[in-house]
């Protein structure tokens, strides 16, 4: 696994062994850098499921302010931590489920990344959970991956879906009246 673009451009990244975690794909991870590099550049973005950490390190590659890292594998948080030091960056970094992640997190995000294990039907909750705390910035975006057919929340739209194989991107944004 590589950093596509930006200041860390072409360094490599610590993953996984094994079939038991999947990560995001460079293909896939490609293709949605390039419909998101406007809404990059200083932004600030939540990493719910983190794993190694390449979607967050992928944006600050990109320019962005902040990431708050959060996974409560401890196999992905020590795999995390190698990952931002081969990119010499230093970041706030969570070991907490994603609800006590999303019920403690301080400010709003212009970007919230939620990778879940698959065959998690967690969407719904995370939703509101972000709409309850007011987490997203007006605007922002939740970048949900699934293999899963996912119906909208109530008080949220799909703003467009990709689907890459058996991946599918929803990205969502809260209806705001």
């Amino acid at each position: 696994m590589r950093i596509i673009a930006g200041k860390y451009r072409g360094r490599t990244l610590a993953t996984f062994r094994g079939e038991a975690v999947r990560p995001t794909s460079d293909r896939v991870k490609e293709s949605l850098f390039q419909i998101l590099a406007p809404r990059i550049g200083g932004a600030r973005v939540l990493d719910l499921f983190c794993g190694s950490g390449a979607l967050g390190i992928e944006c600050l590659s990109r320019g962005a302010e902040d990431v708050l890292f959060n996974d409560i594998s401890k196999e992905s948080l020590s795999l995390l931590e190698k990952n931002l030091a081969r990119v010499g960056e230093k970041r706030k970094v969570l070991s907490r489920d994603f609800r006590a992640c999303l019920l403690t997190a301080d400010g709003q995000f212009d970007l919230i990344f939620s990778d879940p294990p698959y065959g998690q039907d967690y969407l719904k909750e995370i939703c509101a959970l972000i709409a309850e705390r007011d987490l997203l910035k007006e605007g922002g975006l939740l970048l949900h991956e699934s293999e899963r057919e996912e119906t909208v929340p109530d008080g949220w739209t799909f703003s467009d879906v990709r689907r890459y194989g058996r991946t599918k991107i929803y990205f969502l944004q809260r209806s705001r009246s």
